[in-house]
C-alpha cells in the first residue's frame, strides 16, 4: 500500500488513501459523519430563528437598532470565525477544529441566555458566531473528504440545506416560549438558548468518534496514521458483511510533504493558478446570498406592508417558505453527482431566477395575495435552497486539499459581505408599501443576478462529479511526475 520514507523528507510516498476512501460503499460510518457534522447548519438556521424572534427586547430594553444589531454582531462573528479558522483547519486538521468550533458555540450561546444587558449579549452573541463560522470551514471540509466521490455532492447539498431544519425548529419553539401563556417573557427567550447547547452537546460525543480526515493526514507528513485510519474504516464496512476489492495499484497517488502556506502563496494559487475557479465561488457565493438575505430578511415587512398581514401572523407564512427550502437540496441533491454540477447549478439558479421574476411580474401588476405570494416564493427557493447549497460545495472540491479550509472560509466571508447589503437595500426598498415600483425593480435584479450566477457557472463550472478530489484539483503536495515511483 505504502511505499513509506520519513515524515518531512523530499522522498515521495506512494498512497492509495483517496482511491480507498473513494471506493467504499455507503455504510453506517457515512450516516455517523451526516449526523455527527451535519448538525451545524440546524444550529445556525435554529440561532437565527431564535434571535430574529427579539423575546429579548423588552427583558434588555433594547431599542429596535439594538435588536437589529445582535442579528449583525452575530454575522460578524462568523465572518471572523471563518477565517480565523479556516486557516487554522487546513494547519492543525478537520477533527481538531470541529470538536473546538462546536464547543465555543455550546459555551457562548448559553451563556447568552443568562445575559443582564446589552453589552453582555453582543458579547457572546458574537462568539457564538465565531463558533458557527469556523464550523462552516472545517465540517464542509471533513466532509468532502470524507465521503465517496460518488455521493459528495448530494450528502454536501442535503448537510448544507438542512439549514432550514433548524430554522423551523426555532420558529416552533418560539411559538411557545415566546407566548406569555406558556411562560413568562423574561424565562421564554433564555431557554430558546439553550435548545442549540442542548443539541450540541449530544453531537459532540459522537463526533468525538468520528476520525480525523486521512486524506488531511496524508498531505501533511502523517502518510502512516492515515493508512491506519483507513484501515479501522474498512474493518468496520467489512465488519458490517461488505467485501472490499482490492484498489488497483495504478490509482496511487505519490506525495511529498505539504508546502508552507504563506499570503503570498495562497495569494497566487487563487489568482495566477486558478482565476476562473476563483472567479467561479466568488460569483456563485455572492448572487445566492445576495437573493437570500434580500428576500428572508424581508418578507415579513412584504407581507406586512402590502398584504397587511399581521405582524404575528407572518410567521405562519413562514413554515411552507421553509419546508420549501428544506426540500429542494433533499429532492435535488442527487441529481448534482448524476446529471452532473454545472447542468444543476445553472438549472437551480435558473428557475429560482426565472420563477422570482414571473411573481415580480404578477406582485407589479397587484395580481397576488399573501398566499400566491408565499407560494411563488417557495417554489423559487426550492431550486434556489438547492443552488445555494451547491455554492458551498464548489468552492470546498475545486481547489488543493491543503487550503480548501481557507478556501471556504474566503469565499463565504466575501458572500456574508454581499448578503449583508441586501435587506438594507430590500427594507429600503418596500418602504412604507404605497408604491410597488420600487420592489418590483429589485426582484427583477434579485432574479437577474441568480440566472447570471448560473450562466457563469455553465461556462466556468468544474464536471466534479463521480470525480476524486485529488483529480479535481492537485494537492500541493502532490509529487512531480518526474518523481513519482
Amino acid at each position: 500500500m505504502t511505499a513509506a520514507s520519513p515524515a518531512g523528507t523530499a522522498t515521495p510516498q506512494v498512497s492509495l488513501v483517496p482511491a480507498r476512501m473513494d471506493r467504499l460503499p455507503w455504510t453506517r460510518f457515512h450516516w455517523s459523519i451526516v449526523i455527527g457534522l451535519g448538525v451545524s447548519w440546524i444550529l445556525d438556521g435554529l440561532e437565527i430563528q431564535i434571535v430574529s424572534a427579539a423575546g429579548y427586547q423588552q427583558t434588555l430594553h433594547m431599542s429596535s437598532v439594538e435588536v437589529g444589531f445582535t442579528g449583525t454582531i452575530y454575522l460578524i462573528g462568523q465572518v471572523v470565525g471563518a477565517l480565523y479558522f479556516g486557516r487554522l483547519t487546513d494547519k492543525i486538521g478537520r477533527k481538531r477544529l470541529f470538536i473546538l468550533t462546536l464547543a465555543i458555540y455550546l459555551v457562548a450561546s448559553g451563556i447568552a441566555g443568562f445575559s443582564f444587558s446589552v453589552w453582555f449579549l453582543y458579547i457572546f452573541r458574537f462568539i457564538a458566531g465565531l463558533g458557527i463560522g469556523g464550523e462552516y470551514t472545517a465540517i464542509n471540509s471533513a466532509i468532502d473528504e470524507l465521503i465517496p466521490s460518488r455521493y459528495r455532492g448530494r450528502v454536501d447539498i442535503a448537510v448544507n440545506g438542512t439549514y432550514w431544519g433548524g430554522a423551523m425548529i426555532g420558529a416552533t419553539a418560539n411559538l411557545f416560549l415566546l407566548n406569555p401563556s406558556f411562560l413568562p417573557v423574561d424565562w421564554g427567550w433564555r431557554i430558546g438558548f439553550f435548545i442549540g447547547p442542548v443539541l450540541g452537546l449530544i453531537i459532540i460525543y459522537l463526533r468525538r468518534h468520528i476520525p480525523e480526515s486521512p486524506r488531511w493526514l496524508m498531505t501533511h507528513g502523517r502518510l502512516a496514521e492515515a493508512e491506519k485510519t483507513v484501515d479501522e474504516i474498512e474493518a468496520g464496512v467489512q465488519r458490517e458483511g461488505v467485501t472490499l476489492t482490492p484498489v488497483p495499484p495504478e490509482k496511487a497517488m505519490s506525495i511529498v510533504e505539504a508546502p508552507r502556506l504563506g499570503f503570498r502563496t495562497v495569494s497566487a494559487i487563487f489568482l495566477k493558478k486558478y482565476p476562473k475557479r476563483s472567479f467561479l465561488g466568488f460569483s456563485m457565493m455572492v448572487t445566492q446570498s445576495f437573493l437570500y438575505n434580500a428576500i428572508f430578511f424581508t418578507y415579513a415587512l412584504v407581507l406586512h406592508n402590502f398584504y397587511h398581514i399581521s405582524d404575528s401572523d407572518t410567521s405562519w407564512y413562514f413554515f411552507p417558505f421553509a419546508v420549501g427550502n428544506l426540500l429542494g437540496p433533499l429532492i435535488l441533491g442527487p441529481f448534482f453527482d448524476t446529471v452532473g454540477r454545472r447542468k444543476m447549478i445553472l438549472g437551480t439558479y435558473g428557475f429560482a431566477g426565472i420563477v422570482l421574476a414571473v411573481s415580480a411580474a404578477l406582485f407589479s401588476a397587484g395580481s397576488l395575495t399573501a398566499t400566491t405570494q408565499t407560494i411563488f416564493w417557495c417554489v423559487s427557493f426550492f431550486f434556489a435552497s438547492a443552488g445555494a447549497s451547491s455554492a458551498y460545495l464548489t468552492v470546498s472540491e475545486i481547489f488543493p486539499l491543503e487550503l480548501r479550509g481557507q478556501a471556504i472560509s474566503y469565499f463565504f466571508a466575501i458572500g456574508q459581505v454581499a448578503g449583508a447589503i441586501a435587506p438594507t437595500v430590500f427594507g429600503a426598498l418596500v418602504g412604507e408599501g404605497t408604491e410597488r415600483g420600487p420592489l418590483t425593480i429589485g426582484y427583477y435584479f434579485g432574479a437577474g443576478i441568480m440566472i447570471l450566477g448560473g450562466l457563469i457557472a455553465w461556462f466556468f463550472g468544474v464536471n466534479a462529479e463521480g470525480q476524486s478530489l485529488e483529480d479535481v484539483a492537485d494537492p500541493l503536495s502532490k509529487a512531480p511526475a518526474q518523481e513519482a515511483r
